[in-house]
């Protein structure tokens, strides 16, 4: 079944957006707690390639002499054995003094969902049933499985606007990344606001801030309250969970002489979403050990992947009918030292020009119901239709879609 909502009655739209040149097509921004960071212009890429070389290519950056910014930013795909797409920029700031955003885009027509609600929910009840007749020594026992919402603007989206509407929520860190085009096309970007570290490193220090196990956050007080109880008492929620922090701590043991996490997970919210959090903090062995190198380790992560990963890539492979690019990647930098940040590219939309793409995903295991999931999908897109201006659309049963 067939599934759109109304999109024509948003706000006035913005100002135009940014041109071709390339000072907008080389806009970097993520403004984060461990730092706020905005970079305009290239003076070289990275040699595109895979998550697993990640370190090693940015150590043969780095040893050569370079003029400006002892510094590479940019994203990951979520595939990790497909290109990265990251540069040395031109300029480095902390960025513009926050002010009021403009005025939200008008859309034409409707937002399409692929797969549509119906679809999605099929998919989840095929992914349980793999999960459940999954065995051997290393059986699948989670997947995550996303859905996407194409939307069309009147006029071209200003990435920096949409990143500063997102920006509203002090919970998240707000990410503008270039992504690549062919030749000829208009720039593109990956826009969002995720509430999730992948790995910082500062010297010796390594930290991860994983999360798995949601929930949607309600407007009444005592029901979000409730929502949150309940979440923190979900057996289903906290499989899940542990899925990801085992990942991160098994990855991460071997290069840490001292690695720390609590015993059981603890709420962390957004303003649209209820999430449980582990929070772990390391210390590496080797200094040498780059925050490059800790980043494409640890990703993709059962958080957005599944585990054990490679069946779980073979599975979102296999039912999800788009392609992620670069949304469930991940978006940071790195520098000469081997410091950095990286984050886990969520709530996020592909904006170009007047085109947008906006992604949701929701973890899939043998617990799982299949309408539940598709109500969280819907409300892991509301932080960015929220932005948007399209606060009025909710999640229905899977057979009526979104309205």
């Amino acid at each position: 079944m067939s599934e759109s909502f109304h999109a024509g009655a948003a706000a006035a739209a913005e100002p135009a957006g940014p041109a071709d040149g390339s000072e907008d097509a080389a806009l970097f921004r993520l403004h984060a707690p461990l730092r706020r960071l905005e970079a305009t212009g290239r003076l070289a890429a990275l040699p595109a390639g895979p998550a697993a070389t990640l370190g090693e290519r940015a150590r043969a950056f780095f040893a050569a002499p370079r003029p400006g910014p002892a510094l590479l930013v940019g994203a990951l795909p979520f595939d990790p054995r497909h290109d990265d797409a990251l540069y040395q920029p031109a300029r480095l700031s902390a960025g513009p003094a926050p002010s009021a955003p403009a005025a939200r885009p008008a859309f034409a027509g409707d937002a399409v969902a692929e797969p549509a609600a119906g679809d999605y929910a099929a998919a989840v009840a095929r992914c349980v049933e793999r999960l459940r007749e999954a065995a051997g020594p290393s059986p699948l026992r989670k997947v995550v499985l996303a859905r996407s919402l194409r939307l069309q603007a009147r006029a071209e989206v200003d990435p920096r606007t949409l990143a500063a509407r997102l920006g509203e929520d002090a919970s998240v860190t707000t990410y503008v990344a270039p992504l690549p085009v062919a030749a000829g096309e208009a720039p593109a970007w990956l826009v969002g606001a995720t509430p999730e570290l992948l790995v910082s490193r500062r010297g010796e220090a390594v930290a991860s801030h994983p999360l798995a196990g949601s929930a949607r956050r309600c407007a009444d007080a005592g029901e979000d309250a409730r929502a949150a109880e309940a979440l923190l008492a979900s057996a289903k929620d906290h499989d899940e969970h542990r899925y990801v922090v085992e990942a991160i701590l098994d990855a991460l043991a071997p290069l840490c002489r001292q690695l720390q996490a609590p015993a059981r997970p603890s709420l962390h919210a957004t303003a649209t979403m209820w999430h449980l959090g582990t929070r772990i903090a390391g210390t590496l062995k080797d200094p040498a050990v780059s925050a490059a190198a800790l980043a494409g380790l640890l990703h993709p992560t059962p958080a957005v992947c599944g585990t054990p990963r490679l069946p779980a890539l073979e599975a979102i492979r296999a039912l999800e009918p788009v392609d992620r690019g670069f949304y469930a990647g991940a978006v940071g930098w790195t520098d000469a030292a081997g410091d950095g940040d990286w984050y886990v590219s969520i709530r996020c939309a592909r904006v170009q020009a007047r085109a947008m793409r906006l992604f949701a995903g929701a973890g899939i295991v043998a617990g799982s119901q299949p309408a539940l999931e598709v109500d969280e999908t819907a409300a892991k897109f509301m932080a960015l239709l929220n932005a948007l201006g399209l606060d009025d659309v909710r999640a229905a049963r899977p057979d009526r879609g979104v309205e």
